[in-house]
């Protein structure tokens, strides 16, 4: 298996346990603990830098982690999308892959669909309907 791989599973058996009701319950165990201690150890500096710093290192592990999950469900996501695109009748097919484009060319299709929304919803206001695909 390669590191990207090993990477991968890690990064998503670490999400699945993370998204689990026990492990948020665990992380309030462990600040209840850490309130409970704080008179028994008389509120010393290093409880409280030991505190922080096990927090920081988890935050910093988890947004790696998280930023890793994310990317793999948008990249499904559009996966998905460009599926149906492709296989849907009248769709153009030039919509396939526009997370790739330059924002020069995004920009260009967000202004044309822009348009399309203004006159679809012009032709309601007239009483017509917005269901064509025509782009007359």
């Amino acid at each position: 298996m390669t590191r990207r791989n090993s990477y991968a599973g890690l990064a998503k058996a670490v999400s699945r346990v993370c998204g689990r009701p026990q492990t948020f319950a665990l992380a309030v165990g462990v600040i209840l603990v850490w309130i409970v201690t704080g008179p028994i150890f008389g509120f010393s500096d290093t409880r409280q830098l030991v505190i922080n710093t096990g927090t920081t290192i988890v935050t910093f592990l988890m947004v790696f982690l998280i930023q890793n999950t994310q990317n793999r469900d948008t990249q499904a996501i559009q996966i998905k999308l460009d599926e149906l695109i492709r296989a849907t009748k009248g769709a153009h097919n030039a919509l396939l892959d526009l997370e790739e484009l330059q924002d020069t060319s995004l920009e260009q299709f967000r202004k044309h669909y822009e348009s399309l929304a203004r006159s679809a919803r012009q032709k309601l206001r007239d009483g017509g309907e917005d269901t064509d695909t025509s782009e007359s």
